[in-house]
């Protein structure tokens, strides 16, 4: 199930970018979000690893059992991390202009649906997440 949702999240990535290449013409600024955005992005994909790796290390090292369960799932977060790093190299490699021809569908994003992807991708940061702890503390 956590490959659906990178899947649904990778697409969401993807729609949104392309929405910035489309509109890079009109607003050169939008170069350089695409940009922040996919750095962005890889930098969180190698902050959640290591932030999985190492409860992982916690976990093994508090209760001494399930050591091979721990392993699978330790390369199970390398993997899903190396997968998402792959695809954020290949946009990387791949110039705006020739992203939009790697669409996964036809449909276009307009600018409500940006806001949207980006309120929900921001929704799903880790400080997004815990800002109701901040707010009750």
């Amino acid at each position: 199930q956590a490959s659906g949702g990178e899947d649904e999240i990778q697409q969401l990535q993807k729609a949104l970018l392309d929405y910035l290449d489309q509109n890079t013409e009109t607003d050169a600024s939008l170069v350089f979000s695409r940009k922040f955005y996919i750095a962005q992005w890889f930098r969180d994909t190698t902050m959640e690893t290591e932030k999985a790796i190492k409860s992982q290390k916690d976990e093994d090292s508090s209760e001494g059992t399930h050591h091979a369960k721990d392993i699978e799932t330790t390369g199970q977060i390398m993997h899903r991390a190396e997968s998402r790093k792959r695809f954020l190299r290949s946009i990387i490699k791949t110039g705006p202009s020739q992203f939009s021809t790697l669409k996964m569908n036809s449909d276009t994003v307009d600018y409500e649906d940006a806001c949207l992807i980006v309120r929900y991708l921001a929704s799903m940061r880790p400080f997004a997440q815990s800002f109701d702890i901040y707010l009750t503390q």
